[in-house]
């Protein structure tokens, strides 16, 4: 429920202050009013931050309260059940708030959308029209369904990454702990002028590590805040964006993964009795890249001077054939919401086939590269030891 600041004088004409909690500003007032006080200044305070919750967390919530108004028990007592918990204070803070918003004789909806940090605007937007349609308990068991599946897909992608990168941070920690610790030990075995050039350059690397280490985290944190800065710019992350769809392979994976996202949004909303216009514009902003949000908004333009979804969807480019012409059967049929759930479901498989093969090839490579690397550093080190022993 909102929080409004208030400046008002009593029945003494003494200036008072405070804060009052209301569903709206007309209630806001009523409330002082029958208080005896004089409001000359009213204004909604600003609602604190609010960080979001687990999607496991979100989507057992939904699953309980689609369970409870299934079993008859009445929407404001759901509500307060699903306030009371302890296992997620933060959410359940923001289903005790949705409930008094309900009490207050809000819709659950926009009780819902006061949160948005909790409940994002496609979620919202289902449950608005479960209200409207008389199907709430069916909308919480898909939005269920829906967040599971989003988060399922999030940890194949993420699992798939982690032991790469845990192999490769390792790998590069052992390179830097032996340019910094165990190379050092080597210089007075070395004659500068006699080094070949690989052990020079060793060193020298070795000597900018140890003694310029300060000058180094500089540089590095510079850099870091000037690509921190340089991504905030819309234009150069346009440009970055569209890169990566060039690159061979990855290029394809990350289309996969924003048009998989998209149908899915989309056969959800399209399946919970959201109008195509509507769910389109909602889908289009979870899409998660410009390229796909400039094909959706031609699409939508498309769609609404009359002409059917996929062929916009086709000219963009963005789509592959096969999707495309599963949208237009889906269409033609008058089965898009299910044929886009299916799409969606065909391209993470396809996602999730592609990871498990690229970390397959990927662990053997990088364990291949840090090898070659420590041996690269081993012979820089012994092989001016193995010249002088030769000529000796």
């Amino acid at each position: 429920m909102p929080t409004f600041a208030y400046e008002a004088r009593d029945a003494a004409g003494a200036r008072v202050a405070g804060t009052v909690d209301a569903a709206s500003e007309v209630a806001a007032l009523n409330d002082l009013q029958s208080r005896g006080l004089s409001p000359t200044r009213l204004a909604e305070r600003a609602a604190p931050r609010v960080r979001g919750v687990g999607a496991r967390a979100l989507a057992n919530s939904y699953r309980q309260l689609g369970d409870l108004l299934r079993a008859g028990v009445p929407l404001m007592r759901s509500l307060r059940l699903l306030g009371r918990g302890k296992a997620n204070p933060r959410l359940a803070a923001a289903w005790s708030s949705v409930a008094d918003g309900v009490q207050d004789g809000e819709r659950l909806a926009d009780a819902m959308a006061r949160h948005p940090a909790i409940f994002p605007d496609v979620q919202v937007a289902m449950v608005r029209a479960g209200e409207r349609g008389g199907f709430l308990e069916d909308v919480f068991a898909r939005l269920a369904s829906f967040i599971e599946n989003q988060a399922e897909m999030r940890s194949k992608v993420v699992g798939n990454l982690i032991y790469p990168v845990i192999l490769l941070s390792v790998g590069f920690g052992i390179v830097i702990a032996a340019l910094v610790f165990f190379v050092p030990k080597f210089k007075k075995f070395h004659v500068k002028g006699e080094m070949p050039a690989a052990t020079r350059f060793l060193m020298g690397v070795s000597d900018l590590l140890v003694e310029r280490w300060p000058l180094i985290l500089l540089a590095l944190a510079a850099l870091a805040v000037l690509a921190w800065w340089a991504w905030r710019r819309p234009a150069l992350q346009r440009r970055v964006r569209d890169a990566e769809l060039r690159v061979p392979q990855y290029g394809s994976l990350v289309r996969a993964v924003c048009v998989a996202r998209f149908t899915r949004v989309l056969g959800t909303l399209l399946a919970n009795g959201i109008p195509l216009l509507q769910a389109m514009t909602i889908a289009r902003d979870a899409a998660g890249h410009p390229r796909l949000v400039d094909s959706v908004d031609h699409a939508i333009d498309a769609v609404r001077s009359g002409e059917p979804l996929a062929e916009p969807l086709a000219q963009s480019g963005f789509f592959e054939p096969d999707v495309v012409e599963m949208i237009s059967v889906g269409e033609s049929s008058n089965n898009l919401p299910s044929v886009l759930g299916g799409v969606a479901d065909t391209l993470e498989k396809r996602v999730d086939r592609t990871l498990a093969v690229a970390v397959k090839l990927m662990e053997p490579a990088l364990l291949l590269f840090l090898a070659t690397v420590v041996l690269s550093i081993f012979l820089a080190l012994v092989l001016p030891m193995l010249q002088l022993g030769g000529q000796a």
